[in-house]
């Protein structure tokens, strides 16, 4: 099998329909209100807002905008402006003096900067279920596939979700996906940022490019080639390729359920 940048095309008018259905069929069958969205203003939040919208109509979906000290200002007016195009009622919640309060509480000092970023997105996952528990509704994830299978979350933080709309499509096929569903050109290309601390960036953490990420996940996962032969088709250097293997490999336990006696 050859990987080639149109391995990853899709018919996203039939994407679109397929996602409105699941959703439609979980909330229903979670007999909920309706479904919680945490809003960033990025690519993947902003099209998981769109195509709750378009399941289940403007009432049943709230946005949630968590923003910290450090998030970008763009960002939120990004989000807002889009949940006000959307016509659905938002709740802004700062996380600052959450965190801060969490910190002081606990007995461990010092500068730990990825168990503080997890707290963070931890804090954040505690705000959309209050709401969703208030509201009788259900939590909407935006995880991807390319972060997702590389372990690029924070377990029981922005994974902690009750339904995952666009975790099966790579971040080529969600910008694309974004594009089609008519978001603005500014958040389809948006780079990707979870912003757990000033500056951050997602190509701080990943070694290549999503596009170049999605091929070869797409060469590992789907086309099921070696390493070797990964790299050979994609010309990304054979080191990266396995260094994308092995954080697959570690963070299987993120994508499942905690092992338990009987089952391990």
């Amino acid at each position: 099998m050859q990987i080639t940048s149109d391995a990853l095309s899709l018919d996203y008018a039939k994407v679109e329909v397929e996602i409105i259905r699941f959703i439609q069929k979980v909330v229903s069958g979670a007999r909920a209100n309706g479904t919680v969205v945490g809003l960033s203003g990025g690519i993947d939040s902003s099209v998981v807002g769109a195509l709750c919208v378009r399941a289940l109509g403007k009432e049943k979906v709230v946005g949630i905008l968590m923003p910290a000290s450090h998030t970008p200002k763009k960002d939120m007016e990004d989000a807002r402006i889009l949940a006000e195009g959307w016509g659905v009622k938002t709740f802004e919640v700062r996380i600052d003096p959450i965190f801060s309060a969490l910190v002081r509480a606990l007995p461990l000092r010092g500068d730990d900067k990825i168990a503080k970023a997890n707290a963070k997105a931890r804090i954040r996952m505690i705000i959309n279920y209050y709401f969703a528990n208030r509201l009788g509704m259900v939590v909407a994830g935006t995880g991807d596939r390319s972060e997702d299978q590389i372990g690029y979350f924070t377990k029981w933080g922005d994974g902690g979700v009750d339904f995952l709309p666009i975790a099966h499509l790579y971040k080529t096929q969600v910008r694309r996906l974004g594009a089609h569903l008519g978001l603005p050109r500014v958040v389809v290309e948006k780079p990707s940022s979870p912003q757990l601390w000033p500056g951050h960036k997602a190509t701080d953490e990943i070694p290549i490019d999503y596009g170049a990420l999605d091929l070869v996940l797409y060469g590992l996962l789907d086309a099921r080639l070696p390493p070797r032969e990964v790299a050979r088709q994609t010309g990304v250097d054979s080191k990266v390729v396995e260094e994308v293997l092995r954080r697959h490999r570690e963070s299987a336990h993120k994508r499942s359920y905690p092992p338990m006696l009987g089952t391990w």
